[in-house]
């Protein structure tokens, strides 16, 4: 228990650091911006108790606020992406359901599985992100382009990291 808890503890570390330090920066013209710190939040087991969810998503939201000088927007929607994730995890379980010991990730499911469930989450996440930050409807299509590219290159990260890094969690 001790093992895998360090196990997340460094995880969320790193995934904030590469947020800040490399996805942050890889702005194509302030339009596009991958969020690949909702990784952490995708890949929590199964079992992570319901009410920590929530609670998890803000303590990860609220250091890349912290890092990026946006007060609450990253919290809000990492939040909302935690309360999605149950809903989510339900409406595309399997037959018989999650077996106990697995984890939500490409290798125990399969792409497709896995690219529902990531995919669903990241926009979530992305189209409350960035219609809460430019908070104005006459952007609105502009918003929902921005969003639409910025969830499909998050998600194309968080596939390749789940071949080349995650390979088994």
């Amino acid at each position: 228990m001790i093992k895998s808890f360090s196990k997340y503890i460094i995880r969320f570390v790193i995934l904030v650091l590469l947020q800040v330090l490399i996805f942050n920066n890889i702005q194509l013209s302030g339009f596009i911006i991958p969020c690949f710190y909702v990784l952490f939040i995708l890949l929590l087991p199964f079992e992570t108790p319901r009410w920590s969810l929530p609670l998890v998503g803000f303590l990860l939201g609220l250091c890349i606020d912290l890092f990026t000088h946006t007060p609450g927007i990253h919290a809000s929607a990492t939040v909302l992406m935690a309360f999605a994730r149950p809903f989510v995890l339900h409406m595309i379980a399997p037959r018989d359901g999650y077996e106990s010991g697995s984890y939500p990730t490409l290798s125990f499911f399969g792409l497709e599985w896995f690219l529902k469930y990531s995919a669903i989450l990241i926009c979530v996440h992305h189209f409350f992100l960035f219609y809460v930050e430019i908070f104005r409807v006459s952007d609105f299509f502009t918003t929902f382009l921005r969003a639409t590219l910025s969830s499909a290159f998050t998600i194309i990260f968080v596939i390749l990291s789940q071949y080349f890094i995650f390979k088994k969690s």
